[in-house]
């Protein structure tokens, strides 16, 4: 199991270097006009640095045609999987966005995931499951952790935007009207990332960090607070969400330590 591990954090490292740090703007843009030549670079460089790390990380695989064969086959594989991606992209623009970099990488993943047990020695079936009955074995207190997250932070927003519905009616204007849908729901966003860092903060203990979210979110706004409806809208949803994350937070660090303990 822990080979197996290796060799999946090895070839992921090299998937991220090739993806992420080798790959450069100019050659993203010629896989975007359909270059042929750029996806082939691409995939060159995905194996090289698949066989490197691996080679580094995992003894005599550097000289073993089955290290060679199987990230040979990944590569080939991560090339069909971004041809497809560029695919449709082109024939189905609104496809390229955040959903398609997620299920792109998350093919990439399963497509590591595969390579690396290729590459170990045959692991048991009941090794495999074993961090699953691991995870059967988690104490209560801890499942409350996602539990509480996921209501907090999710549940919360769609509570929080209908409970100041009516002061969003008010802060209207024509060119917010006009804004695209993406720019509307910016808000429910923050709000998500603000209570997940301030449950995340008080867990931590650190609630001086809940101070530096709220200055940073006004910096940010300060702009629309010459609008007086606009800042009556702004302080009572931001006091809304603060004040569910400090009750989730306390509620789980309550949970998780027996007590809740602030430090400066």
């Amino acid at each position: 199991m822990q080979l197996l591990l290796r060799a999946f954090l090895a070839i992921y490292l090299a998937h991220l270097l090739a993806d992420f740090v080798f790959q450069t703007h100019r050659l993203v843009e010629q896989k975007r006009r359909g270059h042929y030549s750029a996806h082939l670079l691409h995939g060159l460089v995905h194996y090289l640095s698949a066989v490197i790390v691996a080679g580094f990380f995992l003894r005599g695989s550097i000289f073993s045609p089955r290290t060679h064969l199987v990230i040979a086959a990944l590569a080939l594989v991560h090339l069909l999987i971004d041809l497809a991606k560029m695919r449709l992209a082109r024939n189905h623009p609104a496809f390229d966005g955040s959903s398609a970099y997620v299920g792109d990488q998350v093919l990439h993943f399963l497509t590591v995931s595969l390579a690396a047990w290729l590459l170990s020695p045959a692991v048991p079936f009941s090794e495999l499951c074993a961090p699953i009955q691991n995870a059967r074995a988690i104490p209560n207190k801890f499942l409350a952790v996602p539990a509480i997250y996921v209501g907090v932070v999710f549940g919360g927003g769609y509570l929080i935007r209908f409970l100041v519905r009516f002061l969003a009616e008010d802060v209207k204007s024509p060119a917010q009207e006009k804004a695209s849908q993406q720019l509307q729901n910016a808000g429910l966003y923050i709000g998500w990332l603000e209570r997940f860092l301030v449950v995340t903060a008080i867990l931590l203990q650190s609630p001086a960090t809940v101070g530096l979210i709220l200055t940073a979110k006004s910096i940010v706004r300060y702009p629309e607070f010459k609008s007086e409806r606009f800042a009556e809208y702004f302080l009572i949803g931001t006091l809304l969400s603060i004040s569910m994350a400090l009750l989730g937070g306390a509620l789980l660090a309550k949970l998780v330590f027996g007590q809740v303990r602030v430090s400066g």
